[in-house]
């Protein structure tokens, strides 16, 4: 009688017929081609995969790159229309100056402020919006608003003179000023060249007077031990140094030059003033007085603003700003150049700081 021998072991595993390992169900070949893709997915991934990662990494990137310049594209636009706005904007005083097709009007000078040798008090921009004021076919009249406590009288001396000169060129164009909180010394020296001075009742006018002032230090030297040594060629060249005793000679000079200066002051006010004026011994002498009362004095002639003038005096109530403002390109410039300067000097200072710690 013949055994059945089973096709499986004990533990379901395949068995032997004769001693010989039961063939396996799944093909050689396709076996052998597994095992590269194997090994590929244990280096990384399939090419595909890798492919398609690396394009979406590309395009990711050139997204943020188109990204970026589009929007520096955009603020720059922007940063260039901002500034041809302003520009625009800050020159309309000065572009309306030609007035050529604004027709009749009233041209108006605003001075602000001390007058020196920069700023809207300077003779350099006063007398370029003088002239064009004056000589523009449709402006009737100027009125010069100011507001300043004075300054230098040389400035204001330019200004005068110019004045009276456009006003000999112009003369069926009258010069009107009109003062608002305050107009004082050199401020003063410059209204007297005008035809008409308007005023409030509480501005204050006059300060018809010119001074030089300092410090000494010589006395605080000398109970500190402190010693001044100067060395001068020429006798005069110490002339006015505050660490150097003021001499009777010295002062006489400053004495006699303040006095030639206050003459010319004085004969300004009268020329310009004529017989309104109401000389009284304390009129020069440095004083001033409220608007009510330099109209009683004749230093000014009667109450008003700039629209009152422009309305009721000069007919013209359109008013033109000829004040000569400074740019927006100017000002950049000049804040570029101290940004720069200011740049120069810490890189100059982080160079030399290390050589002295």
């Amino acid at each position: 009688m013949n055994e059945n021998t089973s096709d499986q072991g004990p533990n379901g595993t395949p068995g032997t017929q004769g001693g010989t390992p039961a063939a396996s169900s799944v093909p050689a070949g396709a076996t052998q081609a597994a095992q590269p893709q194997a090994g590929n997915a244990a280096a990384g991934g399939a090419p595909w995969e890798r492919e398609v990662l690396e394009k979406l990494v590309f395009a990711a990137l050139n997204e943020q790159k188109a990204a970026r310049r589009w929007g520096i594209f955009f603020k720059s636009v922007t940063v260039v229309l901002v500034v041809v706005a302003l520009s625009a904007y800050l020159d309309l005083g000065w572009t309306g100056s030609d007035g050529e097709t604004l027709g009749r009007h009233t041209a108006l000078i605003e001075i602000e402020g001390a007058i020196e040798s920069e700023g809207s008090g300077a003779a350099a921009v006063v007398i370029p919006a003088l002239n064009k004021a004056f000589s523009d076919s449709g402006s009737v009249a100027v009125v010069m608003h100011i507001n300043s406590p004075g300054g230098s009288p040389v400035q204001a001396g330019m200004i005068v003179d110019e004045m009276q000169r456009l006003r000999k060129g112009y003369p069926g164009k009258p010069l009107y000023v009109v003062v608002d909180e305050i107009c004082a010394s050199g401020c003063y020296y410059i209204a007297a060249g005008a035809d008409r001075i308007y005023v409030n009742k509480a501005s204050i006018v006059g300060s018809i007077g010119v001074l030089m002032d300092g410090f000494g230090f010589s006395g605080i030297m000398e109970k500190v031990g402190v010693e001044r040594r100067l060395l001068t060629a020429g006798e005069n060249k110490g002339f006015m140094d505050p660490f150097s005793p003021l001499s009777d000679k010295h002062k006489q000079y400053a004495q006699s030059m303040l006095t030639e200066i206050h003459g010319q002051f004085i004969q300004v006010v009268r020329d310009g003033r004529g017989k309104r004026l109401k000389e009284t011994p304390e009129m020069f002498s440095g004083l001033f007085w409220t608007g009510a009362k330099a109209i009683d004095m004749g230093l000014a002639d009667a109450f008003g603003t700039v629209d009152s003038v422009a309305r009721d005096v000069i007919k013209a109530e359109d008013i033109i700003d000829y004040t000569q403002h400074e740019g927006l390109p100017e000002r950049v410039l000049k804040k570029f150049g101290a940004s720069l300067g200011a740049g120069a000097m810490k890189a100059t200072m982080e160079r030399a700081l290390p050589a002295v710690r």
